[in-house]
């Protein structure tokens, strides 16, 4: 049973790779574009799957992959539910609250999002607690800090500009669903 779900988390990783980087091919076809967001509307999701470049590509697909290993509690349905709601909140948050942002391309809001809410559900694991709140406490440093200094080591190496606000706001959709689940959790414990 065990290596059933080590070999599901693996295929998930995969096929995730995968479609981001088939994404890579025609990047301007996936990217948030503003101009034309609600008219495709795929660009909910896409683009949180192309990146600005193969480093980049690179760095979040890291982190992605690290996820489900970092926290083997997670279930591959939870990571899916959560790739499936995180991209479109962000997306429109940008459309609706934050109209000077044009174009966006990139996984890592998602990636806040991800490891904000399994950070908070793994805070239901008395053995795993200290881990999920030292995650948690980085994830809150990492935002006060690119909020109030900035973020240039990442821009220099990805080679364009880093999106703090998907961060933030990726990590606010991480919160919401990660608190969301343990609500869930808690009512049908009572049932």
């Amino acid at each position: 049973m065990k290596d059933q779900i080590w070999i599901g988390k693996v295929i998930l990783i995969a096929v995730c790779v995968s479609v981001s980087a088939c994404l890579q091919v025609f990047p301007d076809l996936f990217i948030y574009w503003r101009p034309s967001l609600l008219a495709e509307f795929w660009r909910l999701w896409t683009a949180h799957w192309v990146h600005v470049g193969w480093m980049h590509f690179f760095l979040n697909m890291l982190a992605f992959a690290c996820l489900p290993f970092i926290f083997p509690h997670a279930r591959n349905w939870h990571l899916c539910v959560l790739l499936l709601l995180l991209p479109p909140f962000i997306s429109l948050i940008f459309y609706f609250y934050l109209p000077y942002i044009e174009a966006y391309a990139g996984l890592s809001g998602v990636l806040h999002g991800l490891y904000t809410a399994v950070g908070l559900v793994y805070l239901q694991y008395p053995k795993e607690r200290k881990f999920a709140i030292l995650v948690l406490l980085l994830i809150a440093t990492k935002l006060v800090w690119e909020n109030t200094f900035g973020q240039t080591g990442t821009a220099q190496l990805i080679g364009s500009p880093v999106l703090t606000e998907a961060h933030l706001i990726g990590a606010i959709g991480g919160v919401l669903c990660g608190l969301s689940y343990l609500l869930f959790r808690r009512v049908e414990r009572t049932d």
